[in-house]
């Protein structure tokens, strides 16, 4: 775990401080500030985890879940996956600020900012009991303790106490107040309470396989306390400068053209005239007003496709995202349309009441809205008419998964999270319409993966633990270990 930056410089500050009394005193610089605020150490967490999120987007997220497609290197379409550690280490390394934060803001009273500090740090935590099952939780952030070695809680564990943590955190939020450093809300403590209670919509949607969930989701959503517009979706707005942009921005050409839009992104959108389909991806003739569109397969490789949108990259010579007023792309957390499906969802499976068809509906404008999309190339006139005409509107419960999928584009590694969900409900690839396994070289008998390994560097710091978690799946540490909400 990451707690070893920690460790390593303790260790070294005990040998010399047995060497030499002085130390303090011939190395201390008065220039120098010797603590940092929680307003600092919570902006530097929210933009690490926001670039750690955007990356594993564009790396993992989106082409797991068949929204793009990688046309080099192409392992994570052909199943043939190792460790992923820049999801384990880019979100630990935020977590250490972030608990700071709390640390903090407890020794000061800063009520505020430890609620919304408790509701990030719960985020965080979900992504990777989402992405690996079992993982330090309790005893993790604990090196200051001289707890390097961590053991690994139970992800059932784990959802309850983040389910618990972040009702704690909107009643702690409750009186108001401003917090510290907040990229996310500038302060805005009722837009985090709404995140908060979204959030504990995500978890008990993943966790209604295992447990009835039914009483607690409709609370959540009878209190109209959530997210309920795109001006209050969990959204990082990145810079226009490096190195604070979206990280796809700064890569080399060549990196950024490994990954596509794919066939069957292209598929939905084409047959529905979805104008998303322009900001998703970027015209092959670099027409906005006839535009031509090729999706890559997946589990193929070495193919060409369109390349992905304005608001991800600018190619030099060609138009960019400022030319056609489309704002770049943002580091996406949760959005307003995944709360909108969610709530269809909800209603779908009888959990609460309402119209299933004007939460759906409701979750599709949000999404083209946000995309601030254009309807006349596309042959609409708005989006009224694309809803009652495209062959849109609802009929069944996958239409609500189908449009969800297509929300979550750039949402981190939740597509993944959802595709499997879905994959687990209806026991493979053949209950679901709009993707399918992957052709061509397979490495996991086109099984779609259950979760991600287990980093190497887990083995070699944190050994007894590691060996500990593994055996807690069938077969070991694999990518087709089923965690406790997929079992």
């Amino acid at each position: 775990m990451l707690v070893k930056k920690i460790y390593k410089p303790l260790l070294l500050l005990t040998l010399v401080f047995q060497g030499c009394n002085d130390f303090e005193d011939l190395n201390t610089n008065p220039n120098e500030p010797t603590s940092v605020s929680s307003g600092v150490l919570f902006s530097s967490a929210i933009r690490s985890s926001a670039q750690t999120q955007a990356n594993e987007s564009f790396l993992l997220g989106n082409n797991i879940a068949q929204l793009s497609a990688k046309t080099i290197r192409a392992e994570v379409d052909f199943y043939g996956w190792n460790a992923f550690p820049t999801v384990w280490e880019g979100f630990y390394e935020s977590l250490t600020d972030v608990q700071q934060v709390i640390d903090i803001s407890i020794e000061t009273g800063d009520t505020a900012t430890q609620g919304a500090a408790i509701i990030y740090k719960s985020w965080i935590y979900s992504v990777l009991t989402n992405a690996y099952g079992d993982i330090p939780y309790s005893e993790a952030m604990k090196g200051l303790e001289a707890n390097f070695t961590p053991a690994y809680d139970s992800q059932e564990a784990i959802y309850a106490d983040l389910l618990s943590s972040l009702e704690q955190a909107v009643g702690m939020l409750s009186n108001g107040g401003s917090v510290s450093g907040d990229l996310l809300y500038d302060g805005d403590t009722q837009k985090w309470v709404r995140f908060a209670n979204s959030l504990r919509l995500r978890l008990l949607m993943y966790q209604s396989g295992k447990q009835d969930v039914s009483a607690a989701f409709a609370s959540i959503v009878n209190s109209g306390n959530i997210i309920n517009s795109n001006d209050n979706q969990a959204a990082v707005t990145f810079l226009n400068s490096f190195p604070n942009q979206f990280p796809t921005i700064p890569l080399k050409q060549g990196d950024f053209d490994a990954v596509a839009i794919s066939k069957a992104a292209v598929t939905v959108m084409e047959d529905l005239k979805d104008p998303r389909l322009s900001r998703y991806a970027r015209p092959d003739n670099e027409d906005f007003d006839a535009p031509v569109f090729t999706g890559v397969e997946n589990g193929v490789g070495g193919q060409t496709g369109s390349r992905l949108g304005l608001a991800y990259f600018n190619y030099p010579g060609q138009i960019t995202a400022d030319q056609m007023g489309i704002n770049y792309a943002e580091g996406l957390i949760m959005t307003y349309a995944e709360v909108c499906f969610l709530v269809a969802e909800g209603i779908a499976k009888g959990w609460v009441s309402g119209d299933i068809a004007t939460e759906y509906k409701k979750g599709i404008q949000a999404s083209h809205d946000y995309y601030q999309v254009n309807y006349a190339p596309y042959g609409w006139n708005s989006f009224e008419d694309y809803y009652d005409n495209s062959g849109v509107a609802f009929a069944e419960t996958e239409d609500i998964w189908k449009q969800k999928w297509l929300s979550l584009y750039f949402s981190g590694l939740e597509p993944y999270f959802e595709l499997r969900r879905w994959y687990n409900e209806v026991n493979g690839w053949d209950g679901l319409s709009f993707v399918s396994a992957p052709i061509g070289t397979n490495l996991n008998n086109y099984e779609l993966p259950s979760r991600f390994l287990y980093p190497g560097q887990e083995q070699s710091l944190n050994n007894a633990n590691y060996q500990e978690a593994s055996s807690r799946y069938a077969g070991g540490n694999t990518i087709n270990g089923k965690m406790w909400i997929l079992q």
